[in-house]
């Protein structure tokens, strides 16, 4: 038996497999499992697995499917970024794109600030890149398998699900006017329904030429002129050299002691550092002496949160460009002194501290050998800028305006730069270096605030993956504000009210408001999956 496999033979773990929440789903289990927002995107990885892949094969199969059937979280224009414990070590890696060297703080102040939409609000599109290096360091198949899945049903069509037409239609108001967006995604001028078969030829050969040439028509050959062509028709500042200069960075992690498990993230630019900064705060607060889903343990929750986003937003960039090591966000001694401004009574209005100077898709997939991967891409607002590459189905994602206009800001837009970023994989390890959860909370602002009440609800309360995904959850909205979903304990929300919270109780507005779950957990000779109720997916395994 390999390491891999005989890491798996550790003794299960006590859980509470209780389903206490609205909805019923069962926790799904097996030797091999993937769990993804989307459940024609999971049968795309298992079919890797079935096929001798291993858990980044399934991964990535899934992932190009979901730019297929969920293209209003990503595309063949997203970004990505990954974590991978390969049954001896931690990968982290970072395919979020750059800034075309064009832009400049002038050349946006001209046209008025950041865009939402269009080419100006487009950096250089990662997730192929990711891919492509997952794929050559860590996968098993060829890559031209991979893509067979996404092909197959971009070519021969699939039945829309539900969550998505509604985010279609969604979509469709908003950016149906953007160049080349209805001819992709509006057949016959309408968004599809759910239940209507979509098919996309040219995302079907698109698909092809990137899994014939390994990426490199889309970076450096036609699927890249035919990508500047149109930015410059429209506007847009991309380059052939902003492509070209394009490249996915092994970057490992950053990562956080909370209880009897490490928590990774990828570095900065991404936010995850700020749910490593909460669980730390709530460490030196003791958080998980109080009942779960009282209004004590979520008053800290919310607080510690608040403390860590005020942080983000002051220090988070690309790591190149940070006044502030990670490293001194991340300090014990830091975090101690940020908690110690928490009041148990009373909601708070937080600033940044003062450290030492220095639409989105999630999966989860696992093998029987070991291998755990965590994986993110995204358009960041849905359906992105709004822009598709006519003849190709390249929708781009808007990360672009991910960037602010303030003078000397860490953020502050410039070239060739990487915007701070929403997207973030998250892993579990055991304080031991064993491998434990790999789990992730699509949803702009919301993931952050999503993994840290995963990882609290599993990690420290012990719920079966289930649960945790089907829990109702909060989301800071800023200074004392906090919204809740409607199947919030209304007795909790009294208390939240009584402590100072603004509380709003919202429906879910389309956009992801209080994210979608995917876990997987390694539990003795086999993995736990759970997959969000908020979403159409699933997690499949044998």
């Amino acid at each position: 038996m390999n390491d891999r496999a005989s890491a798996l033979h550790a003794s299960p773990s006590a859980m509470d497999w209780a389903l206490p929440y609205a909805s019923q789903r069962s926790a799904v289990m097996g030797r091999n499992i993937v769990s993804t927002s989307q459940p024609l995107a999971a049968q795309a990885g298992l079919r890797m697995l079935l096929a001798g892949g291993n858990a980044v094969d399934a991964a990535l199969a899934a992932a190009m499917a979901l730019t297929v059937v969920e293209p209003t979280g990503c595309g063949l224009g997203s970004d990505a970024f990954a974590i991978v414990w390969d049954g001896q070590e931690l990968h982290g890696l970072n395919a979020s794109g750059r800034s075309p060297a064009a832009w400049t703080p002038q050349y946006f102040a001209e046209r008025g600030g950041m865009p939402e939409k269009g080419w100006n609000a487009v950096t250089v599109p990662g997730a192929v890149s990711a891919w492509v290096a997952l794929s050559k360091r860590l996968g098993k198949l060829p890559f031209a398998q991979l893509a067979q899945p996404a092909i197959d049903y971009a070519r021969r069509g699939f039945p829309v699900s539900p969550t998505i037409a509604r985010l279609w239609a969604l979509g469709a108001a908003k950016l149906g006017a953007q160049p080349g967006f209805a001819e992709c995604f509006l057949p016959g001028g309408l968004a599809p329904r759910a239940g209507e078969m979509f098919r996309s030829e040219a995302h079907a050969r698109t698909l092809e030429l990137i899994a014939a040439t390994e990426g490199e028509a889309f970076y450096r050959g036609d699927l890249a002129r035919q990508m500047v062509a149109h930015a410059q028709a429209h506007g847009g500042a991309m380059a052939l050299d902003d492509l070209a200069a394009h490249r996915a960075d092994w970057v490992g992690t950053v990562s956080q002691r909370f209880g009897d498990s490490v928590i990774h993230e990828i570095p900065p630019n991404g936010q995850g550092i700020a749910t490593l900064m909460a669980l730390g705060m709530l460490d030196a607060v003791g958080v998980g002496q109080q009942p779960l889903d009282g209004v004590d343990s979520v008053h800290l929750q919310i607080e510690a949160m608040k403390l860590a986003l005020a942080d983000l937003q002051q220090y988070n960039a690309d790591i190149d460009a940070m006044q502030v090591a990670p490293a001194d966000l991340l300090h014990a001694d830091y975090l101690r002194g940020r908690a110690a401004l928490i009041d148990p009574a009373c909601a708070g209005d937080p600033s940044c501290g003062a450290p030492r100077p220095g639409g989105t898709v999630y999966l989860a997939a696992a093998d029987a050998s070991g291998m755990m991967v965590s994986f993110i891409q995204s358009n960041y607002m849905g359906f992105g800028s709004g822009v598709v590459v006519p003849g190709t189905g390249i929708s781009l994602q808007n990360r672009g305006h991910g960037f602010n206009l303030v003078p000397g800001h860490a953020n502050e837009v410039g070239p060739r730069k990487r915007p701070s970023h929403t997207i973030i994989p998250a892993f579990a390890m055991h304080a031991d270096g064993t491998p434990q959860m790999a789990f992730g909370v699509m949803g702009g602002p919301m993931q952050s605030q999503g993994h840290l009440q995963m990882a609290l609800r599993v990690l420290r309360y012990g719920q079966n993956p289930q649960a945790a995904a089907d829990a109702p959850r909060w989301r800071v909205t800023g200074g004392k504000g906090v919204a809740v979903e409607p199947r919030f304990d209304p007795a909790v929300v009294a208390g939240l009210r009584a402590r100072g919270h603004e509380v709003t109780v919202e429906e879910g507005n389309g956009v992801f408001a209080f994210g979608g779950a995917q876990l997987v957990l390694r539990e003795g000779g086999h993995y736990v999956g759970g997959s969000d109720p908020r979403k159409d997916g699933c997690a499949v395994a044998f």
